[in-house]
């Protein structure tokens, strides 16, 4: 089958280098770039990879970068495999990919373990890696590095280009709403470099997943998909409605209404037992960051205020 691998990015020096180094060996790599000011262009152009370099004064989404690398595959290519320029592929993951695919015609997506290079570097990268160690089977979406059938992706449309998160679920709903199935391989697929050292990324990266949880929710909250609605309230009750009720308590009753936060840390320890105390108190503190993405979306289009991206590195 026909194959071509699209990589995206922007001032990934090395990372990008490593991950275009990678890819020896495929016909047709197009590496579309956002504007970066490090030389990436040039890197890519001399690694023999087709640059795509993005009109940067309409506004940047990854689902808009992703698509601009499809609009330039030949019609015959069958195959693509997409990588976020911050991901080196293993090498034995695109035949293990292909050949699944080749014996599984109602399959479009198939995608892998994705593993963070350096986990140990921060808490926040171990939490990554973690996050990527998503299930064995069919599954209803995948990440930004996948091996996908290219009349597929484009028989659905292609990405939404006005998501600024969470464009791969959306992409991978209307695929399965097509009559198409997503499979996770139990193999390794790619590895990636968060680099994630400092709260205020972690918290950014976190408050991301909130506003793609309301976004998603609205595209496709309806039965029977019910698409991030319930990850939607679980962030507005735990980091909104909770703290302002304490508050309205607080101010109706006194500092013992401070006694409702107690809440707080016994859902810690509920959630310990199953994933650990790191994992417990993050998952816990990320509902506030989750809230304000959220809320952040909601005012957004009440308002009619540009979606802008929130970036974390």
């Amino acid at each position: 089958m026909n194959i071509a691998a699209i990589v995206i990015g922007r001032n990934e020096g090395a990372r990008l280098t490593a991950c275009l180094d990678a890819l020896v060996g495929i016909p047709l790599v197009i590496y579309v770039d956002s504007g970066s000011s490090d030389g990436s262009v040039d890197a890519a152009r001399q690694r023999g990879a087709t640059v795509v370099e993005l009109d940067m004064t309409l506004p940047f989404t990854a689902a808009r970068a992703r698509n601009a690398g499809l609009a330039h595959l030949p019609d015959e290519t069958e195959l693509v495999q997409f990588l976020d320029g911050d991901c080196v592929m293993q090498p034995e993951w695109l035949t293990q990919a292909r050949d699944f695919l080749a014996q599984h015609q109602d399959i479009a997506v198939v995608c892998g373990r994705r593993r963070e290079m350096h986990p140990d570097a921060s808490v926040y990268n171990r939490l990554i890696d973690d996050e990527w160690d998503t299930p064995v089977g069919e599954t209803k979406a995948c990440g930004g590095d996948a091996l996908m059938r290219v009349q597929a992706v484009k028989s659905v449309g292609g990405y939404r280009d006005d998501l600024i998160a969470g464009e791969e679920p959306e992409l991978c709903i209307r695929l399965r709403q097509a009559g198409w199935r997503i499979w996770r391989l139990d193999a390794e697929m790619t590895g990636h470099d968060a680099q994630i050292t400092q709260f205020g990324q972690w918290w950014k990266r976190t408050k991301r997943a909130g506003h793609a949880f309301a976004e998603g929710a609205a595209l496709h909250g309806g039965a029977p998909e019910k698409h991030w609605v319930g990850e939607t309230r679980r962030a507005l009750l735990w980091g909104a409605f909770i703290p302002l009720l304490v508050a309205l308590f607080f101010v109706a009753s006194g500092p013992a209404a401070l006694l409702l936060l107690l809440v707080y840390p016994l859902q810690v320890l509920r959630l310990a037992r199953r994933g650990g105390l790191a994992w417990a108190s993050f998952s816990v503190l990320g509902k506030f960051a989750e809230a304000q993405g959220v809320l952040g979306y909601y005012w957004r289009n009440m308002t009619g205020r540009r979606k802008t991206l929130i970036e974390y590195k």
